[in-house]
């Protein structure tokens, strides 16, 4: 018999606009072993990635009240959360798109629609202790 792991989840801070995403996103990332906080515009983003400090933050691009730019710079300038890795994820696809995510203290930068396994791969190797 196996025992259940008694290893926390790892914490995913997910940000989106979109309802169905966030919904969608949320179940894959908990059906795969992921503790997940949403929210649904910058602002509350930011002050959620600065109160739970997650080691993996998804981040869309085009979000209300502070767009993703600025959200992913502020948390990297804070030495608090600047250890966060940001994922962005968004439907923006041009090269100037990524210069400008890179710029801002992006990690990674995968573009809507993405592959749900390369997703999932990658939140593994950046929250394996």
């Amino acid at each position: 018999m196996v025992e259940p792991s008694s290893a926390p989840q790892p914490l995913v801070v997910l940000v989106d606009d979109e309802p169905s995403i966030r919904e969608t996103l949320s179940f894959i990332l908990e059906m795969e072993g992921f503790a997940v906080a949403t929210a649904e515009d910058g602002r509350r983003g930011l002050e959620l990635a600065q109160r739970l400090r997650p080691p993996v933050m998804l981040l869309d691009a085009m979000l209300p009240q502070l767009d993703g730019f600025s959200v992913c710079r502020q948390l990297k300038a804070d030495e608090a959360t600047a250890s966060t890795r940001i994922i962005m994820l968004t439907a923006l696809g041009q090269r100037t798109d990524r210069d400008r995510a890179f710029a801002a203290g992006a990690d990674y930068y995968l573009s809507k629609p993405f592959d749900e396994d390369e997703l999932l791969a990658l939140l593994h190797r950046l929250t394996v202790a």
